[in-house]
């Protein structure tokens, strides 16, 4: 009497577990360099590494993500918020590789940097599976990133004035802290509430380090976040003037921070504040 419901529960258990492979066929080949990954390779991989968070169907429901915040990726949705890409297109393969190498800051996606390169071109390609849009659609080709304007002090006062007249403290706060006045109402395209982006924390951005990561986070935006593409609201050079400011933001020992702090020490007084009730201007 009791075999029955044990084997009818170990079979619907191992169909959970091996349903994911159903959605391989909507996968392709990755191309990360001059590797090819596959999805055959990566499904062990996956199994063993990202099925605890992301799932068997990878749709971010794996055992572990009710206690996970942010939720984990959603792939089925193919909505990735690091690329190269234009803001609603999809990522490269190399754009997935760089996330899985990377992992990002301030969540619980870890870097997988200890696998090998062939490992992790695997992986791209078994993450592929799990959407149709990988079929249906090809990424956009990455968008141009100019060379970087100097970084001087008018530079930094012009993306202040930015930030200001943009509103990016609405969400980012005065100070860059994520706590601006919209931040405890934001959501991210599932309904999760999500948290802006604290500039004060870590040395790193969400979607790299360097200058050129912070402006192609400006040019594509952060796809599946409340976070917009600014590609159509501003020119390449407003745009390395903000990322000059952001950079005073953090707590780095940066060419940007150290002229601002040179600026504010002589100049403080006549510093307008960020916020509500400031009129744009330094």
């Amino acid at each position: 009497m009791t075999r029955k419901p044990i084997v009818v529960a170990l079979t619907l258990g191992l169909a959970v577990l091996f349903s994911a492979d159903s959605r391989t066929g909507f996968a392709q080949d990755s191309h990360v360099g001059d590797l090819t990954g596959t999805a055959a390779s990566g499904k062990q991989l996956y199994r063993r590494y990202c099925i605890g968070c992301h799932g068997p169907q990878g749709d971010g429901n794996g055992e572990n993500a009710q206690w996970i915040d942010p939720k984990p990726r959603d792939f089925t949705a193919a909505t990735f918020k690091c690329r190269s890409t234009p803001t609603g297109t999809l990522p490269t393969d190399e754009d997935l590789d760089h996330a899985i190498t990377r992992g990002f800051v301030t969540t619980n996606m870890p870097s997988w940097n200890p696998l090998t390169p062939q490992q992790r071109a695997d992986l791209v390609a078994y993450i592929k599976g799990f959407s149709p849009r990988w079929t249906a659609e090809k990424p956009s080709a990455p968008i141009n990133i100019p060379p970087e304007t100097a970084v001087t002090l008018p530079s930094i006062l012009h993306g202040r004035e930015l930030f200001q007249k943009m509103e990016c403290w609405k969400c980012h706060g005065p100070a860059g802290h994520g706590d601006g006045p919209s931040a405890s109402t934001l959501t991210d395209s599932k309904d999760n509430p999500i948290r802006p982006y604290n500039f004060s924390t870590g040395s790193r951005f969400k979607c790299g380090e360097t200058n050129r990561d912070l402006y192609r986070i400006f040019m594509t935006g952060v796809d599946g976040t409340p976070m917009p593409s600014f590609a159509d609201v501003i020119q390449p050079n407003d745009a390395w003037d903000l990322v000059h400011f952001l950079r005073t933001l953090q707590g780095l020992h940066t060419q940007e921070a150290s002229m601002w702090k040179d600026y504010a020490a002589k100049h403080g007084p006549e510093i307008k504040p960020i916020g509500p009730t400031a009129a744009g201007g330094q």
